[in-house]
């Protein structure tokens, strides 16, 4: 399978390169005002969101309730449990703050476009794949924060619980209603500017990134880090082999049909860089480890797309179809 180039990657890396060079612009209080454009942004994002959900579509894979237990229960339990035994990594091999990075990247939503793409290349059951990764954005809203949560208060840590969750609805939850409330008026536009709203959805998060990286480096949070790099990398590497291995070998022992199974794989092991990092700039708000944190999801993203486009394209050329 040809793998198409992805621009988004590349601009990760520039936002990344260009925080470095010009950390000022973009940290709090800096003249692009990020404190309030990011939040501006986000509910941008999620007011997209909401004008492409197609409750149709789910309805017509709702009812493969195994199936979605499975990727559910893999995405805010399997996930998190094996974020937490990351977080027992002595801190010589990786920094607190990648550790909190880690777990943040376990406890955020399956991602939605790219499990449904890669659910199609590879012939598996679409509905299903438009269900549970559409499911999952929902409940991230409130299942992340309430995680991250949990897990900071557990090692000693504060997050305003309260605040946090009043600004996901503010900002994420009533910009995804009103983008579903108007669908039948703007469906049809959305439809015909799909590669607008791509590019302003992909351009908002690279905006965020930058930012976060801006106000790290101007508290020197990567200062004596340069190691967390590496460490990111592995710790990505080896956390999506065990995910991807745990949701195939339990739709193999479920008994999965084919269809079924390519869908529970790709959505249960995939995790969502356009939920993640607009909800990471409300749930971390004004914390300058940010950059750091966000690191893992960083890495993450560029990895699941390569090996599941990979194994798309090797599966959408076997002999018959979805079941």
């Amino acid at each position: 399978m040809k793998i198409k180039f992805d621009w988004f990657l590349i601009g990760m890396a520039v936002a990344v390169g260009l925080a470095w060079l010009f950390p000022r612009p973009g940290a709090p209080g800096g003249w692009l005002q990020p404190e309030v454009i990011n939040k501006i942004g986000v509910a941008l994002i999620f007011f997209f969101n909401g004008l492409s959900l197609s409750f149709a579509a789910m309805k017509a894979g709702a009812m493969r309730w195994p199936v979605h237990v499975m990727v559910q229960t893999t995405t805010f339990v399997i996930f998190p449990l094996a974020g937490l035994v990351m977080m027992l990594t002595p801190e010589r091999w990786m920094a607190p703050e990648l550790a909190i990075g880690f777990f943040y990247l376990c406890a955020v939503p399956s991602t939605v476009s790219s499990s449904v793409v890669m659910t199609a290349a590879a012939r598996g059951n679409v509905p299903v794949a438009v269900f549970n990764a559409t499911l999952s954005s929902v409940i991230g809203i409130f299942a992340t924060p309430m995680l991250i949560g949990w897990r900071l208060h557990t090692s000693g840590g504060e997050l305003p619980l309260g605040g946090v969750i009043l600004d996901l609805v503010l900002w994420l939850l009533l910009p995804l209603v009103l983008g579903q409330a108007l669908r039948p008026w703007l469906n049809e536009w959305a439809f015909n500017n799909k590669k607008l709203i791509n590019r302003v959805d992909r351009g908002t998060i690279l905006f965020i990134i930058y930012t976060s990286f801006c106000e790290s480096i101007m508290h020197g949070v990567w200062s004596g880090k340069s190691g967390s790099v590496i460490t990111a990398v592995l710790g990505s590497a080896a956390l999506f082999c065990v995910v991807f291995g745990f949701t195939t070998g339990v739709s193999k022992a479920a008994g999965f049909n084919e269809g079924d199974r390519i869908a529970a794989i790709f959505c249960g092991s995939k995790k969502s860089i356009a939920a993640g990092v607009p909800m990471a700039q409300l749930i971390f708000a004004g914390d300058p480890r940010l950059g750091l944190i966000l690191l893992p999801l960083m890495l993450y993203h560029p990895l699941q797309l390569v090996i599941c486009g990979v194994l798309a394209g090797r599966w959408g050329r076997r002999p018959g179809g979805a079941s």
